[in-house]
């Protein structure tokens, strides 16, 4: 059961080097495909980019299969005045997807904004063009707000 094969937990840069070490860009996640290029692990970018996502802002999560990071999920500008924050998630390669994982990362970060953070709202985003993640934000509960320069907008209210 999916329920019980997928967890969060906060990303370690070895778990991220696990991540990007089998990595695959998705051209759904390009509005500008021009800007889209075949994914090319490189440790130092990585470092990079794990170091990067060290604010206090920001949660990083791996999403895990067993003992395996099949993908991240984000929740990021995070603020604790409006008590609200923005989900983002990414899986793998084509190989976790379409499997409920993405939909199981994203119930449970809510549960946790919600439980742990005491969120009271959960933002979320996507281009145009990615019907599969707003299929899965719906599913979760999320409510679609509005369209906007190429990206549909999603919130969850406690």
């Amino acid at each position: 059961m999916v329920m019980d094969e997928i967890s969060l937990c906060v990303m370690t840069r070895e778990l991220c080097h696990q991540l990007y070490s089998g990595w695959d860009n998705d051209p759904l996640i390009y509005a500008d495909m021009k800007l889209f290029a075949a994914y090319k692990y490189d440790k130092n970018a990585v470092n990079k980019y794990f170091d990067a996502k060290q604010n206090p802002s920001l949660i990083l999560f791996a999403i895990m299969k067993g003992e395996s990071p099949i993908g991240e999920l984000q929740l990021k500008q995070i603020d604790m005045t409006y008590k609200e924050c923005t989900l983002s998630i990414h899986l793998k390669n084509d190989a976790v997807k379409g499997k409920g994982y993405g939909t199981r990362a994203e119930q449970l970060a809510v549960q946790y904004a919600f439980d742990m953070l005491g969120i009271v709202a959960v933002n979320a985003d996507t281009i145009e063009k990615n019907t599969r993640s707003q299929h899965v934000l719906e599913k979760v509960g999320f409510r679609f707000i509005r369209e906007e320069n190429g990206f549909k907008y999603y919130r969850y209210e406690r």
